[in-house]
């Protein structure tokens, strides 16, 4: 079957309720029913949008003290509030892309086992086929709280518009990650972001054209006051992790995080965006035949490659610091 001309995108530029997985999830929920409606095949939410990007890492000043009550009690909820694979939550988000008919690309708080991962979900628009990639290094003080995934999630899913992948934040500055995505062949490419800075923007407009896909650059907007809101909304009023909260400066309207989400096509233009300081959604049409115009001059993974000077190899499969090889074990005498 030949794959549609054109695709309608959509990125999510709201805030979710902070810390809050439960209401999170409703938001989402409705934000996708919402894209939906409007045309969207294809919906991308920023990083860790499950439930909010730890933003006190880089503006609460005690945030990386050691054995600090707060800091541990604001990364216990972080861990009550992040999501499980399989798990209830993933499962509301596979039925509303059922019920949406759309693509749905999420970034969450991911826990497995006794670690949480910077994790990115892509789920197919029948609910029945989801994709994991996880950020293969947490950047600076994110290593606070988050461990490094492997190889064995850089994938993509394949979709009616051809593959849809991504890559979270600092990973798009990772010149061999960029090389084994453009591998890919992806079509449509989500670059999650807390916010897409200026500096953001270019490497979301660098990788573009490099890929000769479509990218979109998704980020949040989120006030000093959103995050007082969400921790509120949690019901846990005598907890230390409110003193780490009520650290961030400012007043509650100023913004932590501006948004700054676009929609870039292969030639590095915008096609929407960039958006700044405004909740609401970011719609787009694309033009998918201008993927194949751009190969006509630079096709990383074909006529642009020399395989016989370069190669890169990709351990794509999971690691684990304990194996256990099941034996066959006879019938005791």
């Amino acid at each position: 079957m030949n794959s549609p001309d054109t695709v309608k995108v959509a990125i999510i530029q709201h805030s979710p309720v902070f810390l809050n997985l439960d209401a999170s999830v409703e938001r989402a929920c409705a934000l996708v029913e919402q894209a939906a409606g409007q045309g969207a095949d294809v919906i991308a939410f920023p990083e860790t949008w499950l439930p909010g990007y730890p933003v006190w890492l880089d503006y609460a000043p005690k945030a990386a003290l050691w054995d600090y009550g707060p800091a541990k009690a604001l990364y216990r909820l972080l861990v009550e509030n992040a999501l499980t694979v399989p798990g209830k939550h993933l499962d509301r988000l596979l039925a509303v892309a059922r019920k949406s008919g759309a693509f749905i690309v999420m970034g969450v708080h991911e826990r497995m086992g006794g670690s949480l991962y910077n994790t990115m979900i892509f789920i197919a628009r029948d609910g029945q086929e989801f994709r994991l990639h996880r950020k293969l290094v947490p950047t600076y003080t994110e290593r606070l709280v988050w461990g490094r995934g492997d190889g064995s999630t850089l994938s993509v899913l394949e979709t009616d518009y051809g593959n849809l992948g991504g890559l979270i934040c600092w990973e798009h500055w990772m010149p061999l990650a960029r090389a084994a995505m453009h591998a890919k062949h992806e079509t449509l490419h989500v670059a999650q972001w807390p916010a897409v800075r200026e500096l953001h923007q270019l490497a979301s407009r660098h990788y573009a054209f490099e890929g000769q896909c479509f990218v979109l650059a998704a980020g949040s907007v989120l006030s000093r006051g959103d995050v007082i809101e969400g921790f509120n909304s949690l019901g846990r009023p005598d907890s230390e992790a409110r003193e780490l909260l009520d650290a961030i400066p400012g007043r509650d309207e100023d913004l932590i995080l501006r948004g700054g989400s676009a929609i870039i096509a292969p030639g590095a233009d915008y096609v929407q965006g960039p958006v700044f300081d405004e909740a609401c959604i970011v719609h787009a049409e694309v033009q998918l035949g201008r993927i194949a115009e751009g190969h006509l001059f630079l096709d990383t993974q074909g006529h642009y490659s020399r395989p016989d000077v370069f190669h890169l190899d990709v351990d794509d499969l999971p690691q684990s610091n304990v194996t256990f090889s099941r034996q066959a074990i006879g019938p005791c005498l």
